[in-house]
């Protein structure tokens, strides 16, 4: 009871005063009160905000990264909270934007709301777009993606490279308070999952001994360290397949995309992970655990995979040049490792071969029929001329394109060039008409040799006429005579009657050419009166013998 006596009321100190004194502090004290009220209840309500800066793809590209990190309940959420009106998606021109919220496990908490900045290029004048998104109250919060193809993994480091560039320019020039607020950033990040306070995912970890033990960096790890976390998303991981049936890829062409992307990644600390449209994966754990999303209720933890090749998971902070070199024998970690560091040396954007600035979408370019500068050549070491080396782009191949062209079933063919076309056709058009002259000609040619056999017909015709008549002026007077010649017995009747037969009937067709036969026709026909006579006087002589 002494206890309660002795209580201290600020009410009644506050009222010593006047009247009129009191009356006014009540109404201050009063109005204090409720506004500091009100203040915590809305800062409890306030949402945690995130951002995603998320660079490479296309357009469907990054609708598919964004429907696979926000699942379908969150969209639905969003949907009923925005009166059935989703999230406006505005990526289509330059830096885009959307946003979309991180449900809890129940689906009935929202842990956060992440703002997603899309940027499909890496072109120099897009650096002032990404310059005021990174302020000393975002870089804690704020994650960098980058977005590459397994429809083209020989660009993937020339890609990667670019993009590091640009990000670098645009870290390099913001101010000393950003720079300094980055580097505890990457002090926080090194420290994740080395035997400290915070496991790989970003969780506490539990602590077995009193004293704290971080183990030691390893040889080519946060040696290029950005400032901000990255993670490197390899969507249509299906597409490997392809690659494996079509274009001849073996189990050691995909762990040498690994090895060099991994070590590659290492210097940054990044992660990396391989993701397909049309099956589950760890991509939302992923990226929201960078971010410092974790649920209340249901605790998913982060797995490393390098055993499924389509479902590869590099977690932050994890990899090593030790577990590299085990995939594969023969890698040269070492030698890409610095080269990656060459790469990385190189100005942004690079001076093209004529002087001008080499634009990074100077390939882009030229398949769209516009005209652009040269790039330079890559130096010495580059680690992008390794793996392009190792990894060859099949459409530069002339073989590949010649037996595509051959045994292709593709459904999109090549053109060739409008000019090459025509003069090839030219020469197509020349050969037939020398063939038809050619034709022409042997036509007119046989013309005049039918011409020519037909009058020697006409004179034919009566010299076997007369022949004939004699004949048989002799067969009635003799009758039919046979004589001896080489020892085969010849009837002279039988014998007159096939030459005559052969220079009736028996001139061959004129052919297409000259030839022998030709020259056998155009002799002079036999005489028959001579050889009527021949016979008339062997059978007189015969005839004053047997006398």
């Amino acid at each position: 009871m002494g206890r309660n006596t002795n209580r201290y009321s600020t009410y009644t100190n506050a009222s010593v005063g006047s009247g009129v004194d009191s009356k006014n502090g009540d109404k201050t004290e009063k109005k204090e009160l409720w506004s500091s009220m009100l203040a915590s209840v809305a800062s409890g309500r306030r949402l945690p905000e995130k951002n995603i800066i998320l660079l490479g793809g296309t357009v469907e590209s990054q609708l598919e990264f964004l429907e696979a990190v926000s699942s379908p309940a969150d969209a639905r959420r969003a949907l009923d909270r925005n009166a059935d009106r989703p999230p406006p998606v505005a990526n289509s021109f330059a830096l885009g934007y959307t946003y979309y919220d991180v449900l809890d496990a129940d689906q009935e908490d929202t842990l956060a709301r992440i703002s997603l900045y899309t940027l499909e290029r890496p072109s120099p004048a897009f650096a002032d777009l990404l310059r005021p998104l990174l302020t000393p109250e975002t870089i804690p919060n704020t994650l960098i993606v980058v977005l590459l193809d397994w429809a083209e993994p020989w660009k993937w480091m020339r890609q990667l490279r670019e993009w590091i560039l640009l990000l670098r320019t645009v870290l390099i020039s913001l101010s000393n308070e950003c720079k300094d607020v980055m580097e505890e950033v990457m002090v926080s990040w090194r420290d994740r999952g080395r035997g400290g306070a915070v496991n790989l995912d970003g969780t506490s970890a539990v602590q077995i001994a009193d004293t704290e033990f971080n183990l030691p960096i390893g040889p080519g790890e946060w040696e290029d360290a950005l400032g901000l976390p990255l993670c490197v998303v390899c969507q249509n991981a299906e597409k490997m397949e392809y690659l494996e049936k079509n274009q001849g890829w073996k189990e050691e062409d995909f762990d040498n995309v690994l090895q060099f992307m991994r070590t590659a990644l290492l210097r940054h600390g990044a992660s990396l992970i391989y993701t397909t449209p049309s099956a589950p994966s760890q991509l939302p754990i992923l990226i929201h655990s960078s971010l410092g999303i974790h649920s209340l209720l249901k605790k998913q933890p982060l797995k490393h995979n390098v055993i499924d090749r389509d479902k590869v998971v590099i977690p932050p902070n994890w990899d090593s040049w030790g577990k590299i070199r085990v995939l594969r024998d023969g890698f040269d970690v070492d030698g890409v490792s610095n080269g990656w560091s060459i790469d990385l040396d190189q100005p942004f954007p690079r001076a093209a071969a004529n002087g001008a600035d080499g634009d990074p979408d100077a390939q882009n370019d030229q398949s769209n029929g516009h005209a652009s500068p040269p790039l330079p050549a890559d130096p010495e070491g580059s680690t992008v001329v390794l793996y392009e080396e190792s990894v060859p782009d099949p459409s530069m191949d002339a073989l590949q394109l010649a037996g595509r062209q051959m045994h292709s079933t593709a459904l999109e063919v090549e053109a060739a060039d409008t000019q090459a076309f025509l003069a090839q056709q030219l020469k197509v058009l020349e050969a037939f008409k020398q063939k038809q002259d050619e034709a022409t000609a042997a036509a007119d040619s046989r013309r005049h040799r039918s011409a020519a056999a037909g009058r020697r017909g006409v004179d034919d015709d009566h010299l076997v006429g007369d022949s004939a008549a004699t004949e048989q002026r002799v067969l009635e007077h003799i009758g039919p005579v046979q004589f001896n010649m080489g020892g085969i017995q010849v009837d002279a009747d039988d014998m007159v009657q096939r030459l005559k037969e052969r220079q009736a009937y028996g001139t061959p067709s004129e052919p297409e050419s000259p030839t022998a036969e030709d020259a056998i026709g155009a002799a002079p026909p036999i005489d028959t009166d001579n050889l009527q006579t021949f016979f008339h006087n062997l059978m007189n002589r015969r005839g004053a013998s047997d006398k």
